[in-house]
């Protein structure tokens, strides 16, 4: 129901996901000063506990309900507890991907939080129909958008919607994760023809906005010297 009446959608199908709450009955916490509410166990960045001795990871504390998010958070709660010095779950860049078909896959900031954050962007994005092994594969299906700072090249998020976009993302989370730039993956050879050669045109697209008018003329004054 809308403001202007009833709005009929047609759908091949529904996909509906019911979430997940966190198991706690019987652990007895209070006893032992946890605090706790209906989303799982409070923990601050070094995912202590309020109760400082105790730590939790995983789905029973975070908001990234992941397999990978909880393997990544496991390995914080042993070297925080083991080792001199803590790191902050919170540092992390943690990626996701619902496994449809295409897949979606994403990493850091999109469009909407950016603007919530009033973040500034500049957006590159390739279509997989402008993909040669795409194309071949008969999975033109989908894009790759990559977002970077204002008039630089350092990623703050991807989008990538894909066949295999799961696998696809590694090199991006990888690339934020080290502060690699998109200018930098630009001058990485992929190899041809593969579907991850899209992200490797998305960062072309970064490299041609450096191009400008007065840039072009320096090249121009440049070759007519060497001429």
């Amino acid at each position: 129901e809308t403001p202007n009446g009833p709005l009929e959608l047609t759908a091949d199908a529904i996909l509906v996901g019911v979430g997940r709450a966190p198991n706690l009955e019987g652990l007895n916490l209070e006893a032992a000063g946890v605090e706790y509410h209906r989303y799982g166990v409070k923990i601050n960045d070094y995912l202590q506990t309020t109760n400082p001795r105790i730590y939790a990871a995983g789905d029973i504390c975070l908001r990234y309900k992941f397999t990978h998010a909880a393997d990544a958070t496991a390995r914080i709660v042993i070297r925080n507890t083991l080792f001199p010095g803590k790191q902050k779950w919170t540092s992390l860049i943690i990626p996701w991907c619902t496994y449809t078909d295409p897949e979606i896959a994403h990493v850091g900031l999109n469009e909407r939080m950016a603007a919530e954050r009033g973040v500034a962007l500049d957006t590159y994005k390739v279509e997989f129909a402008e993909v040669d092994r795409a194309l071949a594969d008969g999975e033109e299906e989908g894009f790759v958008k990559i977002h970077t700072a204002r008039g630089k090249d350092r990623i703050l998020g991807a989008t990538i919607v894909a066949r295999h976009a799961g696998e696809m993302l590694n090199e991006i989370t990888l690339a934020m994760q080290t502060g690699i730039g998109l200018g930098k993956i630009s001058s990485v050879i992929h190899p041809y023809p593969t579907q991850a050669e899209a992200i490797h045109k998305a960062a072309d697209l970064y490299q041609k906005t450096r191009l400008t008018p007065w840039t072009r003329k320096l090249l121009g004054w440049w070759l007519r010297f060497r001429g």
